[in-house]
């Protein structure tokens, strides 16, 4: 089959959880499919980057883009100018002309074309004579809800209100132009299903690499160390992880007083690095070159999301690592996993630290959990799996378009 895979980015360096999975279910399809690869380019990846495309396609495309820098006086006219467009400006600022004029060439060439992610479906032109699927890692409008709901100044409120009101009718909308939707989760379809009328949808899901994230030594004892994981340049990471650092950690310490917490992730910005400041058992990493050692040393892996969507792979790498897991509602939406048999789920700030020290103080539930989530990863978490499945939806796709494609050529010529 011939691909033609649409992203706003290059996947190099693979840093945060879309790049992952795209890269892990690309790295599987071009082993036995023409894969072409075409998205914007900034500038910013380097020749390195541009010569590892090869690990996941066949052919790489890329589109000249120079979006305003964020922070920048041109960042803040743009947004400034998003107040009276009717799209969300996480969807304008990869609005490109260049873009949409590649896609329309080189689709005709190709048997499928994949629109990653929602931000470059605008390119994708209506009336394609090839099959189109939107793969939608989470639902946009309800991280945009979220994060109108988390307390916050009122213009502020206002605004991501807005954002999220535009979302909505744009996500909506692009999901039922294109002729397939595949979401991660069966959370995530059923909302596209019932919120937007996408009649064509179906899921797959959540993997993680098996050879390389697997325990390779016994867990410290002794060692009462928290750890998160996570691009910290996302907001619902920060915000996760500042809210557990001033409302969980310190009732945590009253129980257990040496209790310390890693915050490992790219981009940390200054609300993170101020915890570090604060704070002398919080520690910031940035980036680091394996996130591993921090999972094999760590006695508990924490996620305390309140806002976000699609799925968690950094719950999955955690499993596989053998580490257990405190998380809230939201942090394992769209996995299946079992509170009291894979990992303990706490929302409450009170309850979060509950559970933490609950398993900071029974090493034997500690490892009975992270045991049993390590059995359901091996089991069902191969990516080759994940591919398999995402490209028997792709197909189902294909034989939607081609008999619609039928019916229009039929009512033509009646």
């Amino acid at each position: 089959m011939r691909i033609l895979w649409i992203k706003t980015e290059l996947l190099h360096p693979i840093d945060k959880g879309g790049k992952i999975r795209t890269y892990q279910m690309l790295r599987s399809l071009v082993r036995q499919h023409e894969v072409t690869y075409l998205c914007l380019d900034d500038g910013s990846p380097s020749s390195e980057d541009r010569r590892n495309a090869s690990e996941y396609c066949t052919r790489l495309v890329t589109v000249p883009f120079h979006p305003a820098e964020k922070g920048s006086a041109s960042f803040f006219l743009d947004l400034l100018k998003n107040v009276f467009s009717s799209l969300p400006y996480a969807v304008s600022r990869y609005r490109s002309q260049l873009l949409k004029e590649r896609v329309a060439d080189l689709a005709p060439k190709h048997d499928l074309v994949i629109c990653d992610f929602l931000f470059p479906s605008y390119a994708v032109p209506a009336g394609l004579q090839v099959p189109t699927v939107l793969f939608q890692h989470n639902v946009e409008a309800r991280i945009w809800e979220r994060r109108a709901s988390v307390p916050q100044n009122l213009i502020r409120r206002a605004y991501m209100r807005e954002q999220w009101r535009r979302m909505r009718r744009f996500e909506g909308k692009e999901c039922r132009r294109l002729d397939h939707v595949v979401a991660v989760s069966t959370a995530d379809a059923d909302f596209f299903r019932n919120e937007y009328g996408v009649s064509s949808v179906s899921d797959v899901p959540t993997g993680v690499d098996l050879e390389y994230f697997t325990p390779h030594a016994s867990r410290p004892k002794d060692n009462p160390e928290l750890i998160f994981v996570g691009s910290m340049d996302w907001l619902p990471n920060e915000d996760g992880v500042c809210r557990f650092s001033e409302q969980v950690l310190g009732r945590v310490r009253q129980q257990v007083p040496n209790v310390r917490l890693t915050i490992v992730g790219r981009t940390p910005g200054p609300a993170v690095r101020k915890l570090a400041e604060q704070d002398s058992a919080i520690q910031v990493t940035g980036t680091v070159p394996d996130v591993r050692p921090y999972l094999e040393r760590g006695a508990v892996f924490v996620v305390p999301l309140r806002i976000g969507g699609g799925t968690r792979l950094k719950i999955y790498e955690a499993m596989a690592m053998g580490i257990p897991i405190v998380s809230t509602t939201i942090g394992a939406e769209g996995l299946p996993v079992r509170h009291e048999e894979h990992l303990l789920i706490a929302d409450a700030p009170e309850e979060q630290a509950a559970a933490i020290v609950r398993l900071l103080q029974n090493p034997r539930l500690a490892s009975e959990l992270a045991g049993n989530a390590l059995k359901l990863v091996r089991e069902h978490g191969s990516w080759d799996s994940v591919a398999s499945c995402f490209l028997d939806n792709c197909r189902a796709a294909r034989a939607v378009n081609v008999r619609a494609q039928r019916t229009i050529s039929h009512e033509i010529v009646g």
